[in-house]
């Protein structure tokens, strides 16, 4: 089994994403001996945000690449393959000003690829990554989650969802920690995230 573990928190060790994915990490280790691990800290080795020279790569010949679309199109490779090869991804991703860190967007960018992780067909767009399973995990400073009058403000999980719903993923599951920026809810918060981790692989033993 190979899994991607992906984190974009800018925080380091003060980030409850990363600490609640490395927890998901090591359990997924500890069920799976032949588990094989491929890891990306995207604040450490963030993707360029796609530009004008990037793109146009793709409409080019290879040997009239720029010096930037040969790197930038071999990262590509690389980031899309790890994708496309894992059975289950880990993705850790915090909420910044009500959606998703921009390093993480940068990732996403690399990875949805017409033809690769989806196509246009005449009924329509149909994903061509299923199969994976996907778990998000979510910190959020404030509370977002359902019943919140801040609900229709979270264009983080949504978003996430439907990025990978469009690549045809649709085994999605969410580890959730909210209020982690509130003094009185931060360790409720996180402990109510390690609890829905044990239940997360309770459900699939």
């Amino acid at each position: 089994m190979k899994l991607l573990h992906i984190d974009s928190s800018i925080l380091s060790d003060n980030s409850v994403s990363r600490q609640l994915s490395q927890a998901i990490v090591d359990q997924w280790r500890q069920s799976y001996s032949d588990l094989e691990i491929t890891y990306r800290d995207l604040a450490v080795e963030a993707p360029k945000h796609l530009s004008a020279e990037i793109l146009g790569a793709g409409f080019i010949a290879p040997h009239q690449h720029t010096p930037l679309q040969r790197d930038e199109t071999a990262f590509s490779s690389i980031l899309l393959e790890e994708f496309l090869a894992a059975d289950v991804v880990v993705l850790g991703s915090p909420m910044y000003n009500f959606s998703i860190p921009s390093q993480l967007k940068a990732w996403l960018d690399r990875v949805v690829v017409r033809g690769r992780t989806f196509q246009y067909t005449e009924n329509g767009p149909m994903g061509l990554a299923g199969g994976k399973k996907v778990v998000i995990v979510s910190s959020r400073g404030g509370i977002y989650g359902d019943g919140s009058p801040a609900r229709g403000m979270d264009h983080q999980e949504s978003y996430l969802k439907t990025v990978l719903g469009f690549m045809g993923i649709s085994d999605v599951s969410v580890i959730r920690a909210e209020g982690v920026n509130m003094p009185e809810k931060r360790e409720q918060a996180i402990a109510a995230a390690h609890k829905q981790i044990r239940c997360l692989f309770r459900a699939a033993a």
